[in-house]
């Protein structure tokens, strides 16, 4: 014969909701209390000896530096993927090691948006890229927040900053008109390698000149070649993979068949 269950006056008293369950409101609440309170008191800044970022410098004055730097991520997207906190959180965990260790570690983070897949993402979306490239950030800024990683906020910068990109140019011409002396153990102006060329005091040693002829016996095209060899930032010919939708070279791994 069927079994009779039990009614709410047949049993005990029910079992009450206990007043500080651990719930995903209460984890939020806790979670973001934390993360006031380390923007608050700039608990991950890494203070510079002078300037404007100082402050707080005598308290690290004496200890080891330690510079840790995450791969940025592509603003090309709304929002982080589950692969960056993949990363992200490790690192963070060696950073905040390495402090309780005593170190003046200095973890910053920033956004790639200077490319053609921030471009194209704008133009899928019928934006300019500025609007989109600014959204973007901002909510990749937010969710890095909420994940609680022990980044120094002030150093945060997109590579279409014009203060940063204005650099990464400078910083590439010097590059590109310089070259590597071994006699002396430094770089030098590019110009000096030619003009030691044009007095015969240095011999075109280089692969674009195979058959070592004198300086004095090259056509321009070896000549730029010969100097192009030797910039620190080299110009080369390759078989590239071209993608034709963004107008770009892809790396092998982007490439799928």
């Amino acid at each position: 014969m069927p079994v009779r269950s039990p009614s709410m006056t047949e049993t005990t008293t029910p079992v009450e909701t206990p007043e500080y369950r651990y719930s995903a409101r209460l984890a939020n609440e806790i979670e973001a209390k934390w993360q006031d309170r380390w923007e608050r008191d700039g608990t991950f800044w890494a203070p510079n000896p002078t300037g404007d970022l100082s402050d707080g410098f005598e308290r690290v004055a004496g200890r080891e530096k330690l510079y840790i730097l995450d791969m940025f991520p592509y603003p090309s997207g709304e929002g982080l993927h589950v692969g960056h906190p993949l990363g992200y959180i490790g690192t963070d965990v060696y950073a905040r090691y390495m402090r309780m260790r005593g170190f003046n570690v200095l973890h910053a983070m920033g956004y790639d948006s200077f490319g053609l897949p921030a471009e194209q993402f704008a133009v899928e979306h019928g934006r300019h890229p500025r609007a989109t490239v600014d959204a973007n950030v901002a909510t990749m800024r937010r969710q890095l927040r909420a994940l609680g990683l022990g980044h120094d906020p002030r150093r945060s910068i997109a590579t279409t900053d014009v203060a940063y990109y204005r650099w990464t140019q400078w910083i590439f011409l010097q590059i590109f008109n310089s070259w590597f002396d071994d006699d002396r153990g430094r770089a030098r102006p590019i110009a000096e390698l030619v003009q030691e060329f044009d007095a015969g005091t240095r011999a075109p040693d280089s692969d674009a000149n195979p058959d070592d002829r004198p300086w004095s016996e090259l056509d321009e095209e070896t000549r730029r070649a010969v100097v192009d060899s030797y910039r620190l930032a080299y110009l080369d010919e390759a078989i590239v993979n071209w993608c034709p939708a963004l107008g770009t070279v892809l790396a092998n791994e982007e490439v799928t068949t």
